[in-house]
């Protein structure tokens, strides 16, 4: 196949970069990612290693220990070095033309986990001035930032001043939580915070859009989610699930089926609905599905056999 997915980040503690990976190569798409997964590389990525081409772009990965409940999570991260990650050591990986070559081959560009990396801001600016401006013009980018609760205000000013530097280079999907969405309409001003109406949702992701300068934004929940880009704004409701198998990671899934639905030029709803039934089916099973499993799952669902 022709279709190339580009996970460009740093395998951040929680996976991010792996876990969405691993929900678009579970779905067929081949799939690369450059990752800080150890060198040489942890057995803990040996799996994906077998259905992605894997890069590693760092010598130790970060570490997390996930606590599951039933009202909620615990994530104990071990994340220091991850500051070796600079500017400086993104360039010398670049000087073998490796990441160039996936880049110009690729039909999207996802990059995840901005919060956990001190020096990832800088890092972007250096690939998209050396990079993304030079052999990804017109690639679609896919933006997840995690939880930026842990940096300050001005870090995060500063992120997202960056942002436009992507949509200079292709059309830019920032892809938020609930929280992650309330805490840059926060750090901005003068937006509305969302609550549990997907209308109220659907405004919030329309003026973050506005004031980013990117294509477009989308927000999700566990319950449902919104998008907001400049033609339209939509909203879906997901396959609620009250007793996951396994939550950890559900947000990656849903960014690998909506990055799905923008290579298959789905519409707004349909990219939405794609996004939740590959979250919704993740929660359930535990494992990110095939794409025979996502089919026979969407059907039931629209045959009202999933709530």
């Amino acid at each position: 196949s022709s279709l190339r997915e580009i996970v460009v980040t740093q395998a951040d503690p929680g996976g991010c970069a792996i876990n969405m990976g691993d929900g678009l190569a579970a779905l067929g798409l081949p799939v690369s990612t450059f990752a800080t997964v150890g060198e040489p590389v942890h057995a803990a990525f040996t799996p994906y290693s077998q259905i992605a081409t894997l890069h590693s772009w760092g010598r130790e990965p970060g570490r997390t220990l996930a606590y599951e409940f039933d009202d909620g999570k615990l994530m104990h991260s071990a994340v220091t070095q991850l500051a070796d990650f600079t500017p400086d050591y993104v360039a010398k990986r670049l000087e073998n033309g490796v990441f160039q070559e996936a880049c110009s081959a690729a039909k999207l560009i996802a990059l995840t986990d901005w919060t956990l990396y001190p020096h990832m801001t800088e890092c972007w600016k250096l690939l998209q001035r050396e990079v993304f401006s030079q052999v990804a013009l017109g690639t679609p980018f896919f933006l997840d930032l995690v939880d930026p609760s842990s940096r300050s205000e001005a870090d995060i000013r500063a992120m997202l001043e960056a942002l436009p530097g992507f949509e200079a280079c292709g059309p830019t999907t920032l892809g938020l939580n609930r929280n992650e969405a309330n805490i840059l309409s926060s750090v901005i001003g003068g937006i509305s915070l969302s609550d549990a109406n997907m209308q109220s949702a659907a405004e919030q992701a329309q003026a973050l859009r506005e004031a980013l300068g990117i294509s477009e934004v989308v927000i999700h929940s566990i319950k449902d989610a919104v998008l907001a880009n400049a033609a339209e704004t939509g909203h879906a409701r997901g396959p609620f699930c009250p007793r996951p198998k396994k939550s950890t990671g559900a947000g990656d899934r849903f960014n690998a089926g909506y990055a799905l639905g923008i290579l298959l030029g789905l519409s707004a709803e349909s990219r939405l609905l794609l996004a939740s039934a590959v979250s919704g089916l993740y929660v359930r099973k535990g494992v990110s599905p095939s794409f025979a499993e996502l089919i026979h799952f969407i059907r039931e669902w629209a045959a009202g056999e999933i709530a």
